[in-house]
């Protein structure tokens, strides 16, 4: 789902260790090539070393160029000090290896994370990140392998032995396999759907929970109470959050919080996860299903799906009133999302180069190959993750390419859908045509949230 390029943490600016020049990406052809740009999301500085003879002085022209950076052929990436890098597609002819410059350790897990779960990729530590300074033990997640976003999916199953029957044709439970996803009230999500894929769609790593509190909780002896926890329990229980939040599902350990902590289990919230159960932070940018697809729960008013969204928001504002927080705690806290929400509010400006569409309709970017191509009204939403945020009103037309399929390349005839992709906007028939002298928006991404060309353009 993301790149290195697409959620790596601030690892300083200053220029770093020079790496070996012969040591390449895939192993075999020297460096011929290296790319510093801006990292989009962090607003930090990269590089980016190119490798093999596949890497001709056009494509990586063309590939920084995507990234509105700085091209030097010939040489590799230098800078005094780095935390470390990053091989990404090793042994294909496309690798690429990113370093990540700076010198501060407290930054090495999240860059290493950045690495392995983002990008899918192989982290090398580098100075302070080396030894004591930084480690970090890769995900085992088998489904964190897959190096695409793989779309929900709806699975429908037969009730469990002695489960009541669903709601669904003949009796079944039906599901979505996503992120943003709830079983039927009363049963357990990961009876019913597949967490591999929701790990897929948002990628998992374990992260400490907040530090238990010294004293058990009082409130454990007031029923009332009790009662109340119990049914933000089961509601958490029938949705997609169990994934990454239950030492029963979570392979390498829970993210944060999680159901089975001793005492109180919400003693395991840092402030902020409290935050997103109220909805005192922005998490839209995560998505959501409405109630009606999506077993009766939604998440609106609180970020964590429910069957009554309001009472969640109400026991997670006393959760925090129980801390000392108020909501003026939260005032101008980031929202959730970290890139994706960075692609929500992007401001796009206009192509440059070839970007657009001709007169002819040939469709290019820049940036490499597309899994997700857009054509939209200018002044449009920017797409965003599904189910509800990747389809946004103004679309003219959009194809894409399946998980199993190659991206596709710039050349595109508008309206016209490349061999192994689809066309998923309009569902039918070609998409209204383009008239000269208006304006429309190219949307282009790699993968889902990981934009590669985002500009406007005057039809011809």
């Amino acid at each position: 789902m993301f790149t290195s390029c697409a959620l790596t943490v601030a690892c300083g600016d200053t220029p770093a260790v020079a790496p070996d020049a012969s040591a390449t990406p895939d192993g075999g052809a020297s460096i011929t090539a290296s790319c510093t740009y801006t990292n989009p999301f962090s607003m930090t500085e990269e590089c980016r070393e190119y490798a093999d003879s596949s890497w001709t002085a056009a494509l990586v022209t063309d590939d920084c160029a995507g990234a509105r950076g700085t091209l030097r052929l010939g040489s590799a990436c230098a800078y005094p000090a780095a935390l470390g890098q990053c091989l990404i597609n090793g042994g294909r002819p496309d690798a690429t290896r990113i370093t990540f410059p700076g010198g501060d350790a407290g930054q090495c897990a999240a860059t290493a994370r950045g690495c392995t779960v983002f990008a899918r990729g192989a982290f090398t530590p580098l100075g302070v990140c080396v030894g004591d300074g930084g480690t970090v033990t890769p995900p085992s997640d088998a489904s964190v392998a897959s190096n695409v976003f793989v779309p929900p999916v709806r699975e429908c199953r037969d009730p469990l032995p002695g489960q009541r029957p669903g709601a669904g044709p003949n009796g079944q439970v039906c599901t979505w396999a996503a992120v943003s996803a709830a079983t039927e009230e009363g049963r357990r999500y990961d009876d019913y759907a597949s967490c591999d894929r929701v790990r897929n769609q948002r990628p998992y790593y374990p992260v400490d929970a907040a530090p238990p509190r010294a004293t058990p909780d009082p409130r454990l002896q007031d029923p009332a109470y009790v009662a109340e926890l119990n049914w933000v329990r089961s509601q958490v229980e029938a949705s997609a959050c169990v994934c990454c939040h239950s030492t029963r599902v979570a392979p390498s350990g829970p993210s944060n919080w999680y159901l089975e902590a001793p005492g109180n289990w919400m003693d395991s919230f840092h402030p902020s996860g409290l935050a997103l159960g109220a909805g005192w932070v922005d998490s839209r940018a995560l998505g959501a299903y409405p109630a009606t697809q999506n077993n009766g729960f939604a998440r609106t008013t609180s970020g964590v799906p429910s069957t009554d969204p309001a009472r969640m928001a109400r026991f997670f504002e006393a959760e925090l009133a129980n801390r000392g927080r108020t909501r003026a705690s939260f005032d101008g806290a980031t929202p959730f999302g970290g890139p994706i929400y960075s692609q929500l509010v992007y401001t796009p400006s206009a192509c440059t180069g070839t970007d657009g569409v001709g007169a002819d309709g040939t469709v290019r970017w820049t940036g490499g190959g597309a899994r997700y191509l857009y054509v939209l009204e200018a002044g449009s939403a920017n797409p965003g993750v599904p189910p509800n945020l990747d389809l946004p009103e103004g679309t003219r037309w959009r194809v894409d390419v399946p998980p199993t399929g190659s991206p596709i390349a710039s050349g595109v005839r508008y309206g016209t859908t490349p061999a192994g992709a689809s066309q998923r906007f309009p569902e039918t028939g070609a998409p209204r045509a383009l008239a000269a002298g208006s304006m429309y928006y190219l949307y282009v991404l790699a993968d889902v949230g990981i934009p590669i060309t985002r500009c406007t353009f005057t039809a011809r």
